[in-house]
């Protein structure tokens, strides 16, 4: 006995849902797709810099922000405040280091949420922490055998805190700091 109309419709039904479906993920395939290969605005900036004669040398870009290698581009060893480092003028780097540095720039809390940082002067030279400094800033707690004085081994301006002369501290910016 052949099938019935109702058996037909129920079949063409069930082929159909299928079909719409597999159309639906065929879509989001092809926009997932699509949206890889957008391009996407990054806040990050990257830069080579090069130490070729075993002598430091420095990089100008705008440091505000969190400082990465990211590739070691020399056979001699690239190690963060021995050979390379980072200020408020720029990256530096020595004894041979060669590579590739990124900042990413980052959004800061309000000052009102009291947000604490650490800043470091390992190699006796002045570094800068950006932080949001609006509701003022204070030293909660010093972490370093050298003397960490305001004004003259750490401070703070509008574009966060620096140390200096062997000072590495944890910092609270807030208001009424």
């Amino acid at each position: 006995m052949p099938p019935t109309g109702g058996v037909y419709r129920e079949q063409f039904m069930n082929l159909h849902r299928q079909n719409h479906y597999i159309r639906g993920l065929v879509y989001l395939g092809f926009v997932a797709v699509s949206l890889a290969f957008l391009p996407t605005q990054s806040l990050a900036e990257t830069i080579s810099c090069s130490s070729d004669d075993m002598r430091r040398h420095s990089c100008p870009m705008d440091t505000r922000g969190e400082v990465r290698m990211v590739k070691q581009n020399s056979d001699s060893p690239c190690q963060q405040g021995y050979s390379w480092g980072f200020d408020r003028e720029g990256i530096w780097v020595d004894h041979g280091c060669r590579a590739d540095f990124v900042v990413e720039r980052r959004r800061y809390p309000r000052p009102d949420q009291g947000n604490t940082i650490s800043c470091s002067s390992d190699d006796m030279h002045r570094h800068s922490c950006p932080m949001d400094t609006r509701g003022g800033v204070r030293m909660v707690k010093q972490n370093s055998d050298s003397p960490c004085q305001q004004g003259y081994s750490w401070g703070f301006d509008r574009e966060g805190i620096w140390v200096d002369h062997g000072c590495r501290a944890d910092f609270q910016s807030g208001q009424d700091n």
